[in-house]
């Protein structure tokens, strides 16, 4: 890490490989957090299509709002993104949505993921919301993750439950 990461909204035009490169090392992540068949889960939906399908969905969101994909760049590389979901889709969970928050793990605890989600904060704050709230998803066995989102206030609320098509 040599220069300190600057936030900047996510260009469609000239970020995508840099966006989808920060996206397979969030989705690898998440698996590697569960073991074998997490991991092997995850990876295997991280196909071609699979990425095409996302750039679009996230060019659809920007489309909305140019706000709601925030890089952190560093020496010309995009080591982080907080990816909030645009107002439209507030009634989703009747809240604002932090749909995705990754930073490269050589920039964890410089205060750089701090600075991306009071970006996604900032944003939330001006949209028109059911609830005042924000919202994301945290894996309860991902330690590191729960302790940063407790410390900056966030609760449990809820409790997400899923079945497989």
């Amino acid at each position: 890490m040599t220069e300190e990461p600057t936030l900047r909204p996510y260009d469609p035009g000239a970020d995508r490989e840099s966006l989808w490169k920060l996206k397979r090392a969030f989705e690898t992540g998440l698996g590697a957090e569960g073991g074998d068949e997490k991991a092997a889960t995850y990876e295997s939906k991280l196909t071609d299509e699979y990425r095409r399908e996302w750039l679009a969905w996230v060019d659809r969101c920007v489309a909305d709002d140019e706000r709601c994909v925030t890089l952190a760049v560093a020496d010309g590389e995009a080591v982080g993104y907080v990816f909030v979901l645009p107002e439209r889709l507030a009634f989703v969970w009747d809240a604002a949505v932090v749909n995705e928050l990754y930073l490269d793990a050589a920039y964890r605890g410089s205060g750089v993921a701090e600075a991306l989600l009071e970006a996604a904060v900032d944003l939330a704050t001006e949209q028109d919301l059911p609830l005042e709230r924000l919202l994301l998803d945290v894996d309860p066995d991902n330690e590191r993750a729960y302790a940063f989102y407790e410390k900056l206030g966030f609760e449990p609320w809820g409790e997400i439950v899923a079945r497989e098509l």
